[in-house]
């Protein structure tokens, strides 16, 4: 199977690249938010992928981390949820959204998604919330897709100069850090793997940008009794 692509982007089209693989050329579909999230044409790409194998088809399809890509993969798991339905959701709310939205329950946002109807969203809600706690714990290994340096793709002649070179763009890594920070903290706390995971994921809604101390100060009066 192929796991990580890196090469050249030779095009992108509006659902997928090509990228050219000392030339050999791979086609990749992905989200909406990882098509914005590439380089220009002609300049260095790595994603992670994921191969679909069937009969009739071989596809992949790429992602900026280790987080969407397995959240695709839970995603594509649930009855009546393909690859396209998994793109439109991950293009919709991003990893860290799908976390978040499963972890609370959130089927509502997880609809707002293009052609995800309300009994969709509620059955991936209901056949996930238990995977939220595992896939956010993730958050703090999510690297930079662009881990190698340019030369390893491109031939020496053709090789940029390195004031030159731009890495793929990428999704923050503090946010997904503190909260996989937080959870941890909440479990060695004795707290269950999917409450700890639902205070966060309202920790974080409700202040983006807090870190992982602050995530679990807020957790924690979530999680206090009432009253």
């Amino acid at each position: 199977m192929i796991g990580k692509l890196t090469g050249r982007l030779d095009y992108r089209a509006a659902d997928h690249i090509l990228i050219d693989v000392r030339g050999v050329g791979y086609i990749v579909y992905c989200s909406d938010r990882t098509m914005a999230a590439l380089p220009g044409v002609g300049e260095a790409v790595a994603l992670y992928t994921d191969m679909v194998v069937r009969e009739d088809l071989m596809q992949l399809y790429g992602f900026t981390s280790l987080v969407e890509k397995e959240w695709h993969r839970l995603l594509c798991s649930v009855q009546g949820v393909g690859a396209k339905v998994s793109l439109a959701i991950l293009g919709a709310l991003g990893p860290d959204g799908v976390s978040r939205a499963i972890a609370l329950g959130d089927w509502a946002s997880v609809k707002a998604a293009k052609g995800v109807g309300p009994k969709t969203a509620q059955r991936i809600v209901l056949d996930l919330k238990d995977k939220a706690p595992g896939v956010m714990a993730m958050g703090g290994t999510v690297v930079d897709a662009m881990d190698g340096p340019v030369t390893d793709v491109l031939e020496p002649d053709e090789a940029a100069p390195a004031p030159e070179r731009k890495p793929v763009a990428r999704q923050p890594v503090g946010a997904a850090a503190a909260s996989a920070g937080a959870l941890s903290a909440l479990s060695n706390l004795g707290y269950g793997p999917s409450e700890a995971a639902a205070a966060v994921a309202e920790a974080a809604a409700a202040t983006p940008e807090a870190g992982e101390a602050e995530l679990i100060r807020s957790a924690l009066r979530l999680l206090a009794p009432k009253g």
